[in-house]
């Protein structure tokens, strides 16, 4: 469901040809084993790929233009060895339209006291050679990241990983698909937003479709397919007795297993790698999905409740920045508070539909009444989740620009058990403080929807908005109202400016 083999980044080196042919060929030399050693990294999920040295304005461009046209590419890393006139990087920087991130770096580690000579000078500029590189791009308004150290230091690989993760969730936003099964929940405004800006923003489409295109790929569901998933369900879940072969409700995980198949057949046959459904436009739906989108979800689909695709999209993008690390990412909702003198909590959940990627043990598969949408009881995986720290993340419509809001929190383990609460769900511990964390929250427009994710950290959702320059807006230990009211009304001012053009 999520496929990296085939992505690639492209390490390019800055030179000229002022160095002579000698210097050159160990520009070359030395370039290639770093770009090796990144590709080799464990903490770098992507292939690097060594691209020939850059000395020239035509060269640059040349290089700026297949990274463009090449599928694979889907961002470049680059470093200047020596010092490359920066003007030559212009047309260049002026065509890209990939992710950068510039390494600022130099092949050796420490300097030969002893040893070192004008020829070493010469051979290593990068200390100035970036920053020359560095102003450019600052002049001509280019977001990037910048990593500094030395390259075979494991946090500047680190640091080199998170971005090459963020450059894959890039990719997929700008190729993604999403489709929604019905139109927003009526008359909520958060979850809707102008999807036509989102295409020219990010890239994504979405497109809306009715619950019969659904129903219509299960009507060509067989008893095989049924059979080979509920047998997946007993394996994989603690099925409670109603649902067992025999009991009174086992018609509901049957009925289930039919919208999975359906629904998993529409989207893999469209190309959609995000959707979502709204309680209020079932159509012949038998039962509100409930099963079903906690599976998807699991498999890497994003997913939005009652039509928010932002949500969906965003759970997509981070699902697959996360591919391959430790911890689950999903769908959530600010659900309801616990207020004590000594310390409040905020309870995660939804109605259903909660990625069994952050159960902290095998989930229970259950039936039971959910009280809206006027259809049979939903089928859901129940579960708790783990202690760690982890981030909610929100991406808003703010008419003139879209916002991207993170809240840094740390799951905490329930004071006691929730026997009577039938649906998956998360207690956490909002930084600073909820006080603060919900105060700032609000003031940002910030969603009851969010991204929760334990494999994701803040840095990959700054690189996310700098990469499609969006507004980011962090809350965090060192968060303050004050400060983070005057930040807002400085963004504010400097996206309207930028809007306009001033």
């Amino acid at each position: 469901m999520i496929d990296i083999s085939n992505k690639e980044i492209w390490f390019v080196t800055g030179s000229q040809h002022l160095y002579g042919e000698e210097t050159l060929n160990q520009v070359a030399k030395n370039s290639q084993e770093i770009a090796k050693g990144l590709d080799d990294s464990k903490n770098i999920p992507v292939k690097i790929i060594f691209k020939p040295t850059v000395k020239t304005p035509s060269e640059i461009t040349a290089i700026c233009e297949a990274a463009n046209a090449s599928k694979a590419c889907i961002g470049i890393i680059t470093w200047m060895h020596t010092f490359s006139p920066a003007k030559m990087w212009i047309a260049g920087l002026n065509l890209l339209n990939k992710p950068l991130c510039h390494l600022h770096t130099q092949f050796n580690a420490e300097i030969p006291w002893k040893d070192i000579n004008m020829d070493f000078m010469n051979l290593n500029q990068s200390a100035h050679g970036d920053r020359e590189f560095g102003y450019i791009m600052s002049r001509m308004r280019i977001k990037r990241k910048v990593v500094v150290g030395h390259w075979q230091e494991e946090k500047v690989q680190n640091k080199i990983g998170i971005w090459s993760r963020v450059a894959l969730g890039c990719d997929e936003m700008k190729n993604l698909k999403v489709a929604r099964f019905g139109d927003n929940m009526r008359e909520v405004a958060v979850t809707d937003g102008d999807k036509v800006e989102a295409q020219i923003r990010f890239g994504m489409s979405v497109n809306g479709y009715d619950s019969s295109d659904i129903t219509k790929k299960i009507e060509d569901v067989t008893s095989e397919q049924v059979d080979d998933l509920v047998k997946v369900y007993e394996k994989e879940y603690n099925l409670s007795d109603n649902l067992k072969l025999g009991g009174k409700m086992r018609d509901s995980l049957i009925e289930s297993a039919k919208i999975e198949i359906g629904l998993r057949t529409f989207l893999d046959e469209g190309g959609f790698r995000a959707f979502t459904d709204t309680f209020e436009n079932l159509g012949s739906l038998k039962q509100l999905p409930g099963l079903a989108v906690q599976r998807l979800m699991a498999d890497g689909y994003g997913f939005g409740g009652e039509g928010d695709w932002k949500t969906a999209a965003m759970l997509r993008v981070m699902k697959v920045m996360a591919y391959g690390l430790e911890g689950g990412t999903s769908f959530m909702e600010d659900y309801t508070y616990h207020f004590t003198p000594q310390k409040s909590y905020v309870l995660g959940s939804h109605m259903l539909e909660i990625c069994p990627t952050i159960a902290d043990a095998k989930p229970s598969c259950e039936v039971h009444p959910l009280g809206i949408g006027g259809k049979e009881d939903p089928v859901r995986l129940v579960f708790n989740s783990p202690e760690g720290d982890a981030i909610n993340a929100s991406l808003v419509d703010m008419g003139n620009r879209f916002r991207l809001i993170v809240n840094e929190v740390e799951a905490v383990k329930p004071m006691e058990d929730l026997p009577n609460l039938p649906v998956a769900r998360v207690l956490w511990d909002a930084k600073p403080n909820l006080d603060i964390a919900a105060t700032t929250w609000i003031l940002a427009g910030g969603a009851h929807h969010t991204v929760y994710s334990q494999a994701i950290t803040t840095e990959y959702m700054e690189d996310f908005a700098d990469i499609f320059g969006i507004e980011l807006l962090v809350i965090d230990n060192d968060t303050k109202v004050r400060s983070f009211k005057n930040t807002m009304n400085a963004n504010e001012a400097y996206y309207n400016t930028f809007q306009h053009g001033l």
